[in-house]
């Protein structure tokens, strides 16, 4: 796609986001009270910025104006958090963390995949050059301590020479023998054939029935040639099989990654261009137009001066600099309109006086009866307004930037500058209003004294001693300051302020409590979607399952996408380090400052549920699992709104922990269920395929999917890598693999019964969250019941008070 492209692509991506917009703002008014048509409100909403993130996300990655680029990602930041918003309204609404969109996906026309949430490219390819030095430092310090993985598949060991010149010698006699046999072979054939040749000599050979014996044979398989070939068209036609060369990639596809590959040198060459543009334009415009302005607002000032000395009779008092000097008085505004405020604000001050004096008679007390009744009225009145969408805190940047948009890119002319380099006079108009508040502050500093000058000269006026007032109460301030920062410098203590960021990362890393990460991308999880979309949004997170489907792997996979750095602070990875309770302490301090400077950051606490034990199994008590119960919460504390660190938890035994607790820590828990048929269809082809394994008609993937009903897909991975070895993978241009080679493996594992998946619905229905969604499910009985005890209660109450 060309730049033209990509900025069609843009106007259309922002004449949707604003008819959304108008809609969203004509809904956000609106009260209802059907569930039903304000979950499709929120789901459409919710579809449609998906598909609006989707186009941004293309175009802020593909175009290659700087300018454009900003707007852009401002839009797409308020973009990304208005999908934040929705969910979490949906999650309230219908009490789940599980939508189903697909009555809507089939109305708007759009199938499942445009549903997906891409992660945008940016958080990797801003901070590329980091993560790749991390890596490095990472891999050395494991490499020192020993603890790197190498990457050879076979490693070679020294051998005696007799025991060399033995192994030589097997090899040989071995070849030797095949030779032999196959000799031995070809022998017996020929006179296998010479026998044959005589029996047949002895009777008449019929030459037309050998014809029609041979017309017979051939005709018979072309005739099956063209039938299995039809067959494989008909699949491809009707999307059941790929078509030919559908794995293989296309000279189109690498001749639009090197395309990209360009458009991406081309956006970091005019980047730096407008980045020295910033600079050299306004040192030009500060040579240039600097003395103008200088000179226009000592103007303006003066003017100023005089007519509020014309119109009120005194001079009028200067601006501090902490209110913003001049700039106040003048933001935007022509003198005329300067001096029609003076006049407004000086009839203002008379009206206030007069209403002053005029105020004698007070309004009397309402009585408590009237009180309540407008009590009882204002719930009333609440009750039937029914639900109203909660305000939003990203509506208005997405606003600001359409604004931004229609006002300066929609019907902008940029024949001239083909490359999409930037635009200088934007430049010049942003640079202008820098360099007007930066000569005001030195032209505020000229005016007052000039003030001062004009007030001994013309009125005569004496200066009261205000400053000494001013200095002392200034003082008090800064003690009640210094106060506060004393009691913070006691609560948020650093333990390590003599210490650098590189020798603790070091420290944690040869402590095994900072891991490398796998390299694994959301897309390698197969199965259910709305998993990963959740994981990074909130500060902390759960994910429950059995074992097997995936639950570390998501871990991996979200620092692999967000270049995160990841913590494992597991039960078992923490005992015996950091003893005690001062080294506890130390090993939080360390692994919170090192995350929240190197940020983003996982912590992964594995098999959570030890953690918050009920009951502590007397084989484990000398691992201390309970050892960071009483201080997550104290971390999750510490952690600011603007602090990129995520808690990940992960159990495949949730039941064994204190519920209470468990939930204080988590804010969201997502159970990962084992996979359908659909997602087991799928894995069983993918996994096969990433070792090595030849895909044919002879393997029958859909009764693998069948069989495997219950299994997880850690299972399905052991299972493939257990077939498949290298001897295998070589066979199979001659053997084909069949389904009954995974199978038999498959009798010797066990799968997740239905009453494990029973037992993790019935801990969640436990939880916060299941248990308001039953109590929606039974319709609010329970709440009604509540309020109408409470009622008489008070009924009651009053009675005895009567008495």
């Amino acid at each position: 796609m060309s730049n033209a492209m990509y900025n069609k692509m843009w106007h259309q991506t922002q004449d949707t986001l604003n008819s959304l917009l108008d809609k969203e703002s004509q809904h956000m008014m609106e009260s209802q009270n059907n569930q039903i048509f304000i979950f499709q409100m929120l789901a459409t909403f919710y579809i449609k910025y998906v598909q609006i993130f989707r186009n941004l996300e293309d175009v802020y990655d593909q175009i290659v104006h700087p300018q454009k680029r900003i707007l852009i990602r401002k839009i797409l930041d308020g973009v990304m958090g208005r999908l934040l918003e929705l969910k979490n309204e949906m999650v309230e609404l219908e009490l789940t963390e599980f939508h189903y969109f697909d009555d809507i996906l089939q109305d708007l026309k759009l199938a499942p995949q445009q549903l997906d949430i891409p992660i945008p490219k940016y958080f990797l390819k801003e901070k590329l050059e980091v993560i790749k030095g991390r890596e490095k430092i990472l891999a050395q310090i494991l490499a020192d301590i020993g603890l790197d993985i190498p990457d050879k598949k076979y490693t070679t060991k020294s051998i005696p020479l007799e025991e060399a010149v033995k192994l030589i010698q097997i090899a040989e006699r071995a070849r030797q023998g095949r030779l032999r046999a196959m000799f031995m072979k070809q022998i017996f054939l020929q006179e296998y054939r010479a026998k044959q040749a005589r029996m047949l000599g002895e009777k008449v050979i019929d030459m037309g029935a050998a014809a029609l014996q041979i017309q017979k044979v051939w005709r018979g398989f072309s005739q099956c040639q063209k039938t299995k070939k039809q067959r494989e068209e008909e699949m491809i036609f009707l999307g059941m099989d790929p078509p030919p060369l559908f794995n293989e990639v296309s000279a189109t596809i690498i001749q639009a990654e090197k395309v990209s590959s360009l458009r991406n040198e081309t956006q970091v060459k005019h980047e730096e261009n407008y980045r020295k543009a910033l600079v050299t334009i306004k040192n030009d415009l500060k040579l240039i137009e600097g003395p103008d302005i200088k000179e226009n607002l000592q103007d303006q000032i003066r003017h100023w001066f005089i007519e509020c000395r014309n119109l009120t009779g005194t001079f009028p008092e200067y601006p501090n600099v902490e209110e913003g000097g001049s700039a106040i008085i003048f933001s935007n505004k022509t003198p005329q309109q300067v001096t029609e405020d003076i006049i407004a604000n000086q009839e203002e001050e008379e009206k206030n006086k007069k209403k002053k004096k005029n105020k004698k008679a007070k309004k009397p007390k309402k009585p408590k009866k009237e009180k309540e009744k407008k009590g009882a009225k204002e719930k009333n009145k609440e009750e039937d307004e029914g639900w109203k969408m909660s305000p939003s805190v990203f509506l208005p940047t997405m606003q600001e930037g359409n604004n931004v948009y229609k006002d300066l890119w929609k019907n902008k002319d940029e024949s001239w500058n083909f490359p999409q380099n930037y635009d200088p006079e934007l430049i010049k108009q942003e640079k202008r209003k820098e360099l007007e508040s930066e000569i005001r502050v030195q032209v505020d500093e000229l005016m007052r004294q000039e003030l001062k000058n004009l007030k001994l000269a013309v009125d005569r006026e004496k200066e009261y001693p205000v400053k000494a007032g001013k200095k002392k109460g200034g003082k008090k301030k800064k003690k009640g300051k210094k106060g506060k920062k004393g009691k913070r410098g006691k609560k948020d203590k650093d333990l390590t302020a003599d210490r650098t960021i590189e020798s603790l990362y070091k420290e944690l890393v040869e402590e095994g409590l900072l891991i490398q990460a796998l390299k694994v991308n959301l897309s390698d999880y197969i199965g259910s979607a709305t998993v990963h979309e959740k994981a990074p949004l909130v500060k902390s997170l759960l994910l429950a399952g059995p074992s097997g489907v995936g639950k570390k792997m998501l871990v991996h996979a979200i620092c692999t996408e967000t270049g995160a750095n990841l913590f494992n602070l597991s039960a078992a990875n923490i005992a015996g380090k950091y003893p005690g309770k001062n080294g506890l302490q130390m090993m939080l301090h360390v692994v919170v400052k090192v995350a929240r400077e190197l940020q983003p950051s996982v912590v992964w606490i594995g098999d959570t549920e030890k953690t918050f034990y009920k009951r502590v199994p007397s084989a484990e008590r000398m691992m201390e699992p309970k050892r960071l119960k009483k201080q997550l919460p104290k971390i999750l504390r510490l952690l600011k709104p603007d602090d990129r660190i995520l808690i990940v938890g992960t159990t495949q035994r949730p039941f064994d922990a204190e519920l209470q607790s468990f939930c204080k820590v988590y804010q969201k828990i997502i159970l990962v269920p084992r996979p359908d048929y659909a997602s087991r269809f799928v894995l069983w082809k993918q996994i096969i395929q990433r070792n090595g394994g030849i895909i044919t008609n002879a393997l029958n993937i859909s009764c693998l999917a069948k069989i495997t009903d219950g299994f997880t897909q850690g299972h399905i991975v052991e299972v493939v890598k257990g077939v498949l070895t290298d001897r295998r993978i070589r066979q199979q241009n001659y053997k084909p693999l069949m389904a009954a080679e995974f199978i038999a493996m498959l009798t010797s594992m066990s799968p997740v019964y239905q009453e494990e998946e029973e037992s993790f619905k019935d801990w969640y229905a436990k939880t916060p969250m299941g248990k308001k969604r039953a109590l929606a499910l039974m319709g609010g009985n329970t709440e009604k019941e509540k309020d109408k005890g409470k009622k008489k209660e008070k009924k009651g109450k009053k009675e005895k008070k009567k008495k």
